[in-house]
């Protein structure tokens, strides 16, 4: 069900995209006592064919959630060659069951695949279950830590092969 949402490809820097990332970092303050995402990110990453950073709008032209992908390979936070992470997924609350979520992470999957990458890798935490249930209703799995959070006891990494 649509609900009048549009999808629309936007910079990681764009001023809605920076609304949406300010509101997500205050939810991951309020879940992890205070800890917002320190995750190192930069608007040349989600320039596609290396990625993508997606916002949906609603009907009166209002951001309402978002995902990205970025690229990586095999390097030091222990990333394999070929992988798509997944990053700023976020639905306001007042868009949470539409199912937004859902159709922006096939999107992101099928952008991926057509950008040659071989798995979508994600990193999300324990106190995000939503996330987690998305993500396995979805066909990841968990996996060995990866990423900036890696060492932490409440990081949760998944995994999805984006090819047969």
């Amino acid at each position: 069900m649509s609900h009048g949402i549009t999808l629309r490809t936007v910079a990681y820097d764009h001023p809605d995209a920076a609304k949406l990332d300010a509101q997500v970092q205050i939810e991951y303050q309020e879940r992890y006592q205070g800890e917002g995402d320190a995750t190192f990110l930069d608007p040349a990453m989600f320039v596609p064919p290396n990625g993508l950073y997606l916002l949906a709008y609603d009907a009166s032209d209002s951001p309402v959630a978002s995902g990205a992908w970025r690229r990586q390979d095999h390097g030091e936070e222990g990333y394999s060659d070929g992988d798509a992470e997944i990053k700023r997924m976020y639905v306001v609350p007042g868009a949470r069951g539409l199912g937004l979520a859902r159709r922006i992470l096939a999107v992101l999957e099928d952008d991926a695949r057509a950008a040659g990458r071989g798995r979508m890798v994600l990193e999300t935490g324990d106190q995000q279950p939503e996330a987690i249930a998305l993500y396995g209703s979805s066909g990841y799995t968990l996996s060995e830590k990866f990423g900036h959070y890696r060492f932490h006891d409440s990081s949760r990494c998944m995994t999805k092969p984006l090819r047969p």
